[in-house]
């Protein structure tokens, strides 16, 4: 590949009008809070600038993005159907069509040689609007409506609306300002949703009678406490309406019958500190996922009748090194999710026996989770596979037989063949001596492996990260990736401290007072790249969004030298100021994985690490940050706030750019071309930063 040397344009310079923030005695000096104001014309203008600036950096890349963009929409089926589920006598599935954005919700009546219903078009619903996304869509009991929430702003503020499957027309029926959370009665004309508060905290569980104005609507339950977050659904058995009340490390879940939409809920198990449960229903009692004496949860049953702690009784024991995260209940059976040895897996109990099996798969390194198989009678599980290599599967797994069919396999054009490509599985060694897992992928031809290690360095390596709220970052297939993997690129997922993957230790160890280990597993697995041959620091990338944009922002603080190119999508960088105003959407909530810098000693720690107070004087590498205007989870400003401050401390010539979505929010634009055009932005910034060009 030709090697290019980027020249940048001269970026914009915002205006510093300081402010000082005081706290514990300490006095902290932010030039640049005046940004938080995005009333004021001057903020406008400067984000507009900013991306002035962005496009002008990426104008001499224009062909190769434009490339990089075909070649994503080449890969990809555009005219699509999912694999379909049958339930209660119709075949549900959904569409997608070649130039059109969103998907198309579909049905047939008994087989599908059936003639097509459409229930819900989202590209219908979208026209108009510059953002569009669907919160949820929820079929009634009874087959005859939907409930369809819808978002066209970025805000993940939803208009509930309700849709006669019959008429194909909306009823009149609109409840504006709905959250996520949603739950139809049995009598498929009482539906319960989930409203938030001023700082997007979803705090309410309302009732609604179809036909029936929304200022009539009742309040069901409202949490005061601000740690803590609502939402309510419906168990698979539809017998049951669960309401749940949830921290980051304890919870409480109400019950009602959904043949009595009116009724009371029901306590199941008061909220106990650093206590978490979840619950299903099965038959005459309920299944209890818990904490409750068990580090890695374990699974109980309760009677309906009486459904309290008191009454809890064994079901699947806590077991070393398995941390059990999931239920999905069958009559027969019930699938546990699990992770062990860094994977997760699927488990299957039997009730009558006892028995509990793995469902076994081909890879040594994949991802397993339960798919789309609504249907609590049935012994068949529908489950979603997919590895660094694997295209996604939608596997329909038989568990009497044991016997797996593909229902459906991603497809991916132009040809692809996994066998190409190598997926490893390594291990780095952090400051502390934890072992820290790596998942990489890369096409053999271009980084040959001569006994362990790498014949040479692959001509660029991307490195992800997340490393918080237990999520883990599972290594899942991408067509998209390939343009980077074809290019000669390695792409690796560092599995550090505070996400999911080696269990509930894995996660505490990287959240509040001991949060640096994430930052330090991180350097530690690129170091350990860096070390075994799979890249230099000249050939070096890093990305990360949202809490993974922190860990980005962190490390570049800390080793600004070991990386050649870094991107953060709405990075939550400003974390000791956020942190600190709990009129901010999701502080107060927080504060179980971050902690309260209201305390003397968690102020100090965050503003330790905390990207945005701890930029200094350095050669930073090339950077890209991308926020979303509209926001709610990580506010727009605090990735405009560490450009603009970032390129006060930068010694270094490389550029820092800044590109904020004026209509969209956390998730990034909503179509999916517009989605791609984004990931092909991105992967055109990586190139071109790492000085490859085709």
């Amino acid at each position: 590949m030709e090697r290019v040397k980027v020249t940048p344009a001269r970026p914009p310079v915002a205006a510093e009008r300081p402010q000082v923030l005081e706290a514990h005695g300490d006095r902290r000096v932010d030039p640049y809070y005046w940004l938080r104001d995005k009333t004021n014309p001057d903020v406008i203008a400067y984000l507009e600038a900013e991306n002035a600036y962005a496009d002008t950096v990426m104008a001499e890349g224009a062909d190769l993005e434009d490339r990089l963009y075909h070649e994503i929409v080449g890969r990809v089926q555009e005219t699509d159907t999912s694999a379909p589920t049958l339930y209660k006598g119709w075949w549900n599935y959904t569409r997608t069509v070649e130039g059109l954005d969103y998907e198309i919700y579909c049905r047939r009546r008994g087989s599908m040689d059936a003639p097509e219903e459409v229930v819900l078009d989202g590209n219908e619903l979208a026209v108009g609007h510059k953002y569009f996304e669907l919160g949820y869509v929820e079929r009634s009991p009874d087959e005859g409506l939907i409930a369809y929430a819808m978002d066209v702003d970025g805000s993940e503020l939803h208009a509930l609306r309700f849709r006669d499957l019959t008429t194909g027309r909306d009823r009149d029926d609109v409840i504006d300002g709905v959250y996520y959370g949603a739950a139809w009665s049995a009598d498929s004309r009482t539906f319960f949703y989930v409203r938030p508060d001023k700082t997007m905290r979803p705090f309410q569980v309302w009732r609604h009678r179809l036909g029936t104005d929304a200022s009539d609507d009742v309040l069901v339950s409202q949490e005061e406490d601000e740690r803590y977050e609502v939402s309510v659904e419906l168990s698979k058995t539809e017998r049951y309406i669960f309401i749940s009340t949830a921290s980051q490390v304890s919870g409480e879940y109400r019950f009602l019958p959904s043949d009595a939409p009116d009724s009371a809920p029901v306590l199941i198990e008061p909220r106990r500190e650093n206590v978490e449960y979840s619950v299903d229903h099965h038959d005459d009692r309920f299944l209890i996922l818990t904490n409750d004496g068990a580090t890695n949860f374990r699974l109980m049953a309760a009677p309906v009748t009486s459904p309290g702690r008191e009454s809890w009784t064994e079901v699947v024991p806590e077991r070393p090194g398995v941390r059990l995260n999931f239920t999905d209940v069958h009559r027969r059976y019930v699938v546990l999710g699990q992770r062990s040895d860094g994977l997760q897996r699927l488990e299957v109990l039997e009730f009558s026996t006892g028995d509990l099996h793995v469902v076994a798969q081909p890879d040594a390194a994949y991802t397993a989770f339960p798919g789309s198989n609504p249907d609590y009678e049935s012994d068949v599980m529908r489950f979603f596979y997919t590895s660094l290599t694997a295209p996604w599967q939608a596997v329909d797994y038989d568990m009497t037989t044991q016997a797996r069919t593909i229902v459906k396999e991603q497809p991916v054009r132009g040809g692809y063949n996994r066998d190409d490509y190598a997926t490893e599985r390594l291990w780095a060694t952090a400051r502390d001596g934890a072992r820290v897992p790596i998942s990489i992928v890369y096409k053999k031809s271009l980084l040959p492996i001569h006994g362990e290690v790498p014949a040479k360095p692959a001509e660029g390596l991307l490195l992800y990260g997340y490393g918080a709220y237990e999520h883990s970052n599972d290594p899942m297939f991408d067509p998209a990736r390939l343009s980077l993997l074809d290019r000669g690129f390695a792409f690796a997922i560092a599995h550090v401290r505070g996400g999911g993957e080696m269990g509930r230790e894995w996660y505490e160890s990287g959240k509040l007072l001991r949060k640096r280990n994430t930052f330090d597993d991180f350097v530690a697995c690129a170091e350990h790249l860096i070390a075994q041959g799979y890249t230099t620091p000249e050939r070096l990338a890093i990305r990360g969004r949202s809490a993974g944009g922190l860990l980005i922002g962190a490390v570049l603080n800390a080793r600004p030298e070991l990386f050649a190119c870094a991107v953060a999508q709405v990075p939550f960088v400003d974390a000791l100021t956020t942190m600190l105003d709990d009129k901010l959407p999701l502080t107060v909530n927080e504060y179980d994985e971050w902690g309260d810098p209201g305390q003397v000693e968690i102020y100090a720690y965050m503003k330790g690490y905390s990207p945005y107070d701890n930029v200094r004087e350095a050669r930073y590498p090339a950077l890209l940050v991308m926020g979303g205007l509209n926001d709610p989870r990580v506010s727009y400003w605090e990735p405009a706030k560490w450009v603009a401050k970032l390129r006060t401390a930068d010694r270094g010539d490389r550029p820092i750019i800044l590109k904020t979505q004026m209509g969209s929010g956390h998730m990034g634009p909503s179509g999916r071309y517009e989605s791609w055009r984004e990931e092909a932005f991105v992967m055109a910034f990586l190139i071109r930063q790492l000085g490859l060009e085709d």
